[in-house]
């Protein structure tokens, strides 16, 4: 059973190493175009993050409570621990603010598509769309960070 459990564990901290990293990353090089402006490298940059997101972050999302799940029954901790408990909800909150930051992102791209098609200023709604995404993604990032601490130190909370 040690092998299972330690493939499982390999899984579950690359899948949550690929949701921080693939997350920060991308949040990193939307912010970075956005804030130079220009809408052509805005729709090239927002046209790769969406990528990634289906195609690296999607997989890690569903890997992360099916590894976590596997760990659990392996381990034989009490799936109603505190510190799981916690790190459920804030997985939740997570899922919340990132299902509506994918959207935010394809609409971010397809503004900034139609205003470098038609040699025109980012809209107005670009700029809400992105102030809605970078309100949505500091609770997922800290929250993340809060999970991964939870991991490690796995304290009894109540």
């Amino acid at each position: 059973m040690s092998g299972l459990y330690d493939l499982v564990k390999t899984v579950h901290i690359l899948s949550a190493t690929v949701l921080f990293g693939t997350g920060l990353g991308t949040a990193f090089h939307m912010w970075s175009a956005h804030r130079a402006g220009d809408p052509r490298t805005i729709a090239a940059v927002a046209r790769s993050t969406v990528r990634a997101d289906f195609w690296f972050t999607t997989p890690a999302v569903v890997l992360q409570p099916a590894s976590g799940i596997a760990l659990i029954h392996l381990s034989g901790i009490a799936p109603a621990t505190s510190w799981l408990a916690a790190a459920y909800g804030l997985y939740l909150l997570i899922g919340l603010c990132w299902l509506p930051v994918v959207w935010l992102q394809v609409r971010a791209r397809n503004l900034a598509m139609s205003a470098a098609a038609n040699g025109a200023p980012l809209p107005a709604e670009y700029h809400r769309v992105m102030g809605l995404w970078f309100g949505l993604g500091w609770p997922a990032f800290l929250g993340t960070m809060a999970i991964f601490w939870l991991m490690v130190a796995k304290p009894d909370l109540w």
